[in-house]
């Protein structure tokens, strides 16, 4: 099996430079690949700033590509459970740190805004310092 860096997937998702998509294309959904949930993480950092597209639309692409026969997400459970968050309205990465943070008593941040959207919408309480 193949791993998968950012660039691969965003040319895959994004379609925006028709050489590099059509080997993102011949590589994902043609043989197994694994994406690490450090390249998600990435990749919609890369879509949300660099393409400006909103959660909304990045989130969705993201799952379809974990659904996709032969992709083998990192964690999937985990993965999962942060697209959920982020759909309502949590950062994606701040989801995903929470996500992996499960097992701990409380998570903490200096980030004001993410320990009040963190405390509605994760099973580990989020405390500002």
């Amino acid at each position: 099996m193949r791993a998968v860096d950012t660039n691969v997937v965003v040319r895959y998702l994004v379609d925006d430079d028709p050489a590099q998509a059509e080997k993102a294309r011949r590589v994902i959904g043609q043989e197994p690949v694994f994406v690490p949930r450090t390249v998600l993480l990435e990749v919609e950092w890369v879509l949300r700033g660099v393409y400006e597209l909103p959660t909304n639309r990045i989130i969705p692409a993201l799952r379809a590509l974990a659904g996709l026969p032969g992709v083998s997400v990192e964690d999937p459970t985990l993965v999962a459970r942060a697209m959920d968050r982020a759909e309502r309205g949590l950062d994606f990465a701040d989801a995903l740190h929470l996500a992996a943070a499960a097992h701990c008593t409380d998570f903490l941040t200096f980030d004001k805004r993410f320990a009040r959207s963190g405390a509605r919408l994760a099973a580990v309480p989020v405390t500002a310092l």
